[in-house]
């Protein structure tokens, strides 16, 4: 608590800076140099929270920048642009901000700030967004813009204000070649997080199709092992379109919301066998559980060692994998018999 008000009062101070000495330029591209540095070491999680945080700050510094003396009546406002005008309360600025950046922008912070924008209450602000963030995201690291991408990700199905265009937009951006090597080593070695429903998102394209064997081995979380490996045994990548409202009965107005699932097949091919050997050895239950569910669909594969599998998972000590290794030995112990009953 105690570092987090301190970060608080680091980053509110430094946006005061910057709205106090937007009329200075020297004094302003060293207080904006500072809050970039600041913003780096913020935690993308609580992205809502700083951004209002340093919306209502600058927004109190800035009209004290430019006030002008009484007697200076001809001075005019402010027409400098930057980055941290991405949250200005006028639309019109976030508007011409997003046209006038250029270059990469200094870390995945403010990164996401320009992504936002997609999402933003005011239409003319995300056709800017839409003309501008492709370029923005070639010209900044790959690093920064995979970590936005992956907070957007997870939150944009909450975006009640994303078009299709917006969307299509993000998906361009995710099918950056260079973006894939970044999206995976956080796949791989997030310790927490909703990475399975990211590993999903990401499945709209086919960016990280060559990748998923390796996240079936490396991940770090269970549920991605067992996620990735799902997809390889099914050929397909399913993920959470959104949510549908679905009427149970007319009569008594009684209705619930359903998830939209959408699937896209999978463009890697690996043997049946090989999956489940692999998946057999993984040292989580959930991923073994997963492995002896897809033997029981697999016994009558010629290619598998169906009866090896089967006792091994029958002697796992994990009471689910058990039961369904016990299940397959009794479904094979069926089939002999009736393979004996056919030659009699």
């Amino acid at each position: 608590m105690h570092n987090s008000k301190v970060m608080d009062n680091q980053i509110i101070a430094a946006v005061r800076a910057c709205g106090h000495s937007i009329n200075s330029t020297n004094t302003f591209v060293a207080a904006l140099a500072q809050l970039a540095d600041l913003t780096s070491h913020l935690p993308l999680e609580n992205f809502e929270y700083w951004e209002g945080t340093m919306r209502f700050a600058f927004a109190d510094a800035v009209p004290q920048a430019d006030a002008p003396p009484a007697w200076r009546i001809w001075s005019r406002s402010r027409a400098r642009l930057t980055w941290l005008d991405l949250i200005s309360a006028d639309g019109y600025r976030r508007e011409k901000t997003l046209r006038a950046l250029s270059g990469a922008l200094p870390n995945a912070f403010i990164f996401s700030l320009a992504l936002r924008r997609l999402n933003d209450w005011v239409p003319q602000v995300r056709k800017a967004a839409r003309d501008a963030l492709p370029d923005i995201a070639r010209a900044s690291q790959p690093q920064h813009v995979s970590e936005a991408l992956c907070v957007a990700l997870h939150h944009w199905d909450a975006w009640g204000r994303i078009e299709e265009a917006d969307q299509e937009i993000l998906l361009s951006i995710i099918g950056e070649t260079r973006i894939a090597e970044p999206l995976k080593d956080i796949l791989i070695s997030s310790t927490s997080g909703p990475m399975p429903s990211l590993f999903a998102q990401l499945g709209r394209t086919a960016i990280l199709d060559e990748r998923v064997e390796e996240i079936a081995h490396l991940a770090v979380q269970p549920a991605v092992r067992a996620k990735a490996y799902r997809s390889l045994f099914e050929q397909r990548i399913l993920w959470v379109e959104g949510w549908v409202h679905e009427w149970v009965d007319l009569r008594y107005c009684q209705s619930h919301w359903v998830r939209k699932i959408s699937e896209r097949p999978l463009k890697v091919s690996t043997p049946v066998s090989e999956l489940l050997s692999n998946a057999a050895q993984d040292r989580s239950s959930l991923v073994r559980r997963l492995a002896a569910e897809i033997l029981i669909q697999e016994l009558e594969n010629p290619d598998v060692a169906s009866r090896a599998l089967a006792e091994r998972f029958a002697a796992d000590p994990s009471p689910a994998v058990a039961e369904r290794g016990a299940f397959a030995i009794k479904k094979l112990e069926q089939y002999d018999l009736a393979a004996q009953a056919k030659t009699l």
